[in-house]
């Protein structure tokens, strides 16, 4: 069984692109964020053709995730229980697939960082350790599944030096503070283990590259993109691999997919 996590960046600007990934690759389920679109413009069809059912939580212009299945997708949870939000950021789903039973959530945590003409306005950082604290909270009650659970998306947090192509310019920044890479470490406190690192413990596993500066071409990137798996799953992992392929089409992400294989004991 393949699952991957892929921030898309609006999905029907990159729909065409998201297609032909769906159909080289063919996972077998995906964690889509940043849709950018709300439910009457999400392309379904488009996606049927392609062999998915979708399930998604969408908000116009901005934010908004999805959960791509071959299986057949009962939405859990819209957002965090226990955390009002008028921003999509966070869908949790029950997926059948080979009769096999996963729980799954796509999840895009916030940026953080200020507003480009405000650097003293500190509300985006405090949204973000309040989002995070509700989605560690969250991830308490799913350390009590039994079934094979899978937590992917776009954390927007460097947890390391190694997970940059270089510190300095990120000190100081949203994405690299210790109070959000203590908050992600507690994952693994509950029982829920980073997939590439379990399988790469010293690769870069980029998955983010700005389109700025020949960023991609140079390898001016960032792992910010993660798969985190329960015991069940990660028992089953086979392998997990940063796919390349798609930020190098025309018209790219700015992300590109993580992709981890888990068998499925009979």
């Amino acid at each position: 069984m393949k699952i991957a996590t892929f921030n898309v960046n609006s999905i029907n600007a990159r729909i065409e692109n998201l297609c032909k990934w769906l159909k080289s690759d063919a996972p077998d389920i995906v964690l889509l964020q940043e849709i950018k679109s709300e439910f009457n413009n999400f392309p379904f069809f488009e996606l049927q053709t392609c062999g998915y059912n979708a399930a998604i939580l969408g908000q116009k212009s901005y934010n908004g995730v999805a959960v791509l299945s071959r299986g057949k997708i009962k939405v859990v949870h819209e957002n965090l229980p226990s955390f009002p939000d008028e921003q999509a950021r966070f869908l949790e789903a029950d997926i059948i697939l080979n009769n096999h039973n996963y729980r799954v959530a796509s999840v895009y945590v916030p940026n953080g960082n200020p507003p480009y003409n405000n650097a003293a306005d500190t509300s985006k950082f405090d949204y973000k350790l309040q989002w995070m604290d509700a989605f560690v909270e969250h991830v308490k009650s799913l350390s009590q599944i039994s079934q094979p659970t899978i937590i992917g998306g776009d954390f927007n947090v460097i947890m390391s030096a190694k997970d940059v192509w270089d510190t300095k310019p990120f000190i100081g920044n949203a994405l690299f503070r210790s109070e959000v890479q203590n908050r992600l470490k507690k994952l693994a406190f509950y029982g829920f283990y980073d997939a590439f690192r379990c399988l790469s413990p010293d690769d870069s596993g980029y998955t983010f590259w700005d389109y700025t500066s020949n960023s991609f071409q140079a390898d001016y990137g960032m792992r910010i993109d993660y798969l985190w798996l329960n015991a069940p799953a990660v028992d089953n992992l086979i392998s997990c691999i940063v796919d390349k392929n798609p930020r190098q089409n025309d018209k790219p992400s700015d992300h590109t997919p993580l992709i981890a294989e888990l068998a499925q004991n009979v």
